[in-house]
């Protein structure tokens, strides 16, 4: 068993988040290639690969063709995101079992600031495998886990050994150079391919190499700024603070087509779903909107973002969906050109607990909203595609010209 550390936080990670998810939820899939993303005939990306499917190359973010060409006997699927954040609520529940201090970063990953919780529970890493285990117990889903000192320390562990992962970090600086020193400059935060090179053209390829070389000899082929970063992680110093004060900044979905759009019609469609998706991870994490964003990357990859604040809250589907179609008819000058990229994001979020609500209540708003909710828990049980949504706006006629033929306000 370790010493107390000066600070305990863990970093969790979910193996294979959504591909797990899958297996879960259709155990005929274990063992097999699996890919959770775009088809690879559109431009989508992969989400999440399985490990089987890593062993050819696969690996998140990459384009779904490329993917494709990889490991071409690969099964796809598409995701199910309102069933990945119900899967995520859950490992949260065991995280809210031992500590306040979370900062989440993604559905299948967060940062745990363990060091008030020492008291209570016992050492951090006796902490650590709990949750660890009681993840598994209450959910079925693995996770890799880093403990250490810091954030940068705690993440790089997690990522050590995965799957199934366990690695901590002893306290104290030189443990933590001890522990960096044989690793990859990779591994270092705000070192990318370029950066990387670069570097390794100065003969410096691993992080203890860095945390060795002078400042001064550093700062002057890479800038002042990157080195005293790099120097500074290649020496184990990361002061941040686990944020837990809930400050994600908005929640969006959009998509890239495999065909440039033209039609409006065909443009507001691809809306409904995105609006669609969006209210539900909004009712998910019990949060709301005041304003929302339209987002539009034209065929000569030019983009354009436009923005509406709406009068209350929200975190119902056609509220988007009407506000993303007004700025789409009246804010957009498409200029001739064909649109390869759509999305939409709800911002400026608040907890529901937050919202101030008007002197009377909106039954109209009140009725849609439980049913909301009862397509969302169907749509967990029996998948995204079990309900799907008609179009929002009633009484307006269905729209069939081209952007051409309109004239935008801008």
């Amino acid at each position: 068993m370790t010493p107390p550390l000066t600070r305990s936080i863990a970093h969790v990670d979910l193996d294979q988040f959504y591909a797990a998810v899958e297996i879960l939820d259709f155990p005929e899939l274990k063992g097999l290639p699996l890919i959770v993303g775009g088809r690879p005939d559109s431009r989508g990306v992969v989400c999440t690969a399985s490990y089987e499917a890593r062993k050819f190359g696969v690996h998140s973010a990459m384009s779904s063709a490329q993917a494709a060409r990889l490991c071409p006997q690969a099964t796809w699927r598409p995701p199910r995101m309102s069933r990945y954040a119900e899967k995520s609520r859950e490992v949260l529940a065991v995280f809210e079992r031992f500590t306040d201090d979370i900062e989440p970063l993604s559905l299948d990953e967060a940062f745990l600031d363990l060091t008030g919780s020492i008291q209570l529970f016992g050492p951090a890493e006796q902490i650590a495998r709990r949750i660890k285990d009681e993840i598994y117990r209450d959910t079925q889903l693995v996770a890799s886990v880093g403990l250490a000192m810091n954030k940068y320390l705690a993440k790089v562990a997690s990522d050590l050994k995965k799957p199934n992962g366990f690695v901590i970090v002893p306290p104290g600086l030189q443990a933590a150079r001890e522990f960096l020193a044989p690793l990859p400059a990779s591994r270092l935060w705000g070192a990318g391919p370029k950066t990387t090179a670069r570097l390794e053209e100065f003969g410096l390829r691993t992080i203890g190499q860095i945390a060795s070389a002078d400042a001064d000899w550093l700062a002057r082929r890479i800038g002042q700024q990157a080195a005293e970063h790099l120097i500074a992680l290649a020496n184990g110093e990361d002061d941040r603070d686990v944020d837990s004060s809930g400050g994600q900044k908005s929640i969006g979905r959009e998509n890239t087509f495999a065909q440039d759009l033209h039609e409006l019609d065909t443009m507001e469609k691809e809306l409904l779903g995105f609006a669609d998706e969006v209210a539900a991870r909004l009712r998910h994490k019990k949060i709301r909107a005041a304003g929302m964003a339209l987002k539009v990357r034209f065929s000569d990859f030019s983009r354009i973002s436009r923005a509406y604040t709406f009068d209350e809250p929200v975190d119902l589907a056609e509220p988007l969906y009407k506000a993303a179609c007004e700025l789409l008819r009246t804010r957009v000058n498409f200029g001739g050109r064909g649109v390869r990229l759509l999305g939409i994001a709800a911002t400026r979020l608040m907890n529901i607990e937050d919202v101030t609500g008007t002197l009377f209540t909106d039954e109209d708003a009140t009725r849609k909203r439980s049913v909301a909710k009862a397509i969302d828990h169907l749509r967990a049980r029996f998948g995204d595609d079990s309900i799907t949504r008609g179009r929002l706006l009633e009484g307006r006629e269905r729209n069939t010209g081209t952007p051409t033929d309109r004239k935008p306000n801008e």
